[in-house]
């Protein structure tokens, strides 16, 4: 008999926006992380992530390495990002203080 197997949903990055929004306060799906493993830079939100339950777990679009993992209890929420050797994030300019600047 054959056992059972478990479907697992995929989405793209864009599934991790709420979350991680909660704990950086920033757009993070246009951020750019570089994979650990195979050194690809790519938009979080083209990530391969996998989940919800336990939690979600982002994979790198060229290699499939694991570049995150994100899991939320009911006190806390667990970000991974060791598979993201570095991530650069996009701050948007306040045009107020762009016009004050001599």
């Amino acid at each position: 008999m054959d056992a059972p197997t478990t479907a697992v949903a995929v989405y793209d990055g864009n599934t991790l926006a709420g979350p991680l929004s909660e704990v950086f306060g920033v757009e993070l799906m246009t951020a750019a992380g570089r994979c650990r493993s195979c050194g690809t830079t790519s938009q979080v939100a083209t990530f391969r992530v996998y989940g919800p339950a336990p939690g979600f777990v982002g994979r790198c679009p060229h290699c499939e390495d694991v570049l995150l993992r994100l899991v939320r209890t009911p006190d806390a929420l667990w970000l991974d990002f060791s598979g993201v050797s570095a991530l650069r994030i996009l701050i948007p300019t306040d045009s107020a203080d762009e016009e004050q600047q001599p």
